[in-house]
């Protein structure tokens, strides 16, 4: 399919005017099918992104866009507050069939950045309605990617992300992020760093428990550069947040649904928060939408008013709308007939060989990976940082593969659905790109 680049790219690309390269050289998607996009220009782009960590099944499934074609056509739109429709029960019904055993109750958002906010302002009333309105403090970690709201921001730990917005939000502390030089090209989970956990006990030390609401961390951060948890340090986190009564929020945005070859990384690394942040696999990425899924002691904690009384003063227009429930009810129902958490566990070794068969290639200083999760580091060039993995970025597009980058930083994530050859053909592409940089 061709078409007409629009002659007023500055106000088309508005979103991405600071890279005034798109002038010169636009980079369209304009159609997708399985593991492919189709660019303006007629090529097949191999996504090695899983669009933006979201499509887990692949693009356009005839599943899902059945589903959504019908409810548009059926019910569009229901009030979200003091009425509701039934698709959102199943979908929340089905999510909490996924979850951890006692995360069993479902708050429906618009995405990753809303599912954190209102894991934040749950931990929040909760401390509230049990009487201890002194815990206030929020615990995030450096590094770490919690969206693009003020809260998000606040506990994130990304300093471009948060540098540019003031003071943000007061009575936030950070933990250290745990990407230590020992564990360079670890293969799953590394060695070292269980320890680093061990500064929320200092955290906890400085400003006393009983103000402390919620510590929030990303099992696997993966806007960051793909850094997996040390052995042990996931553990340890919710052994300090019990033993204190500090809720544990995991992030599991990108970890959710499949990416680490089980439904949740909670269930992967053994340990269960107190709330689950979800979106992008959620729908597959083909509407918006997120979810926090919540213990049933935190819900209960609300439930103790008059029925007519608003329990939780929190919701958004679009929470659980139809069109959105279809999509996900769909997508569920796609990654359970072609198993796809499972294939993605199947396929998690000979992923992990391809990535570290990139050990030797030019400029590659680090490779982590786990499940179909994959970080290449490669060597900064002095004073300009993240040129050069942007470089890779752009040459592997002209050879018809989609990576991401952060910083120096390849990442990649491609949809559950990518085959072995396909996984040759993204690593074989980054090794050509890597061998033709300065």
């Amino acid at each position: 399919m061709n078409v007409t680049v629009p002659n007023n790219l500055d106000a088309f690309w508005m979103p991405f005017t600071a890279n005034r390269q798109f002038k010169a050289n636009p980079r369209l998607f304009v159609g997708a099918r399985d593991m492919h996009y189709r660019t303006h220009d007629g090529r097949d782009v191999l996504d090695g992104t899983s669009g933006l960590w979201c499509c887990n099944a692949g693009h356009c499934r005839p599943k899902i866009t059945e589903a959504v074609q019908r409810q548009v056509a059926t019910l569009d739109f229901a009030p979200t507050f003091q009425m509701g429709h039934p698709l959102a029960f199943e979908l929340a019904s089905r999510v909490a069939d996924l979850t951890p055993d006692g995360l069993d109750h479902i708050f429906f958002t618009n995405s990753g950045s809303e599912s954190v906010e209102t894991a934040l302002k749950i931990a929040l009333a909760y401390h509230q309605a049990r009487g201890e309105g002194r815990r206030t403090r929020l615990i995030g970690r450096e590094r770490g990617y919690h969206g693009v709201n003020f809260g998000g921001i606040s506990v994130g730990g990304i300093v471009n992300n948060r540098r540019h917005f003031g003071a943000l939000l007061t009575g936030v502390d950070h933990l250290p992020h745990t990407h230590l030089p020992e564990n360079r090209m670890s293969r799953s989970q590394p060695e070292h760093g269980a320890h680093l956990a061990e500064d929320l006990e200092r955290l906890i030390a400085l400003h006393g428990a009983e103000t402390i609401a919620a510590v929030i961390v990303e099992p696997l951060a993966g806007s960051t550069g793909v850094l997996i948890p040390p052995k042990g340090y996931l553990q340890r986190l919710r052994e300090i947040t019990a033993k204190h009564g500090i809720l544990l929020i995991f992030d599991e945005v990108i970890t959710g649904f499949g990416r680490l070859g089980t439904a949740f990384a909670a269930e992967r690394y053994g340990v269960t928060p107190d709330m689950i942040t979800m979106a992008k696999g959620l729908t597959n990425g083909v509407i918006p939408m997120g979810a926090v899924a919540a213990s049933g002691a935190i819900h209960d904690a609300f439930m103790t008013g008059p029925e007519h009384m608003i329990e939780l003063f929190h919701g958004y227009t679009y929470s659980g709308t139809p069109i959105a429930a279809a999509a996900g009810i769909a997508t569920l129902d796609t990654y359970r007939e072609e198993g796809l958490f499972d294939r993605a566990a199947e396929l998690a070794p000979y992923w992990e060989d391809a990535l570290h068969s990139l050990s030797d290639a030019r400029h590659v200083i680090d490779i982590r990976n786990e499940g179909l999760v994959g970080g290449i580091e490669l060597e900064p060039i002095d004073g300009q940082p993240t040129k050069r993995a942007f470089d890779a970025f752009l040459a592997a597009y002209e050879k018809g593969v989609l990576i991401r980058t952060t910083g120096d930083i390849i990442a990649m994530s491609p949809p559950l659905i990518v085959s072995r050859e396909q996984i040759d053909e993204l690593v074989g592409t980054v090794r050509d790109v890597l061998a033709t940089l300065d």
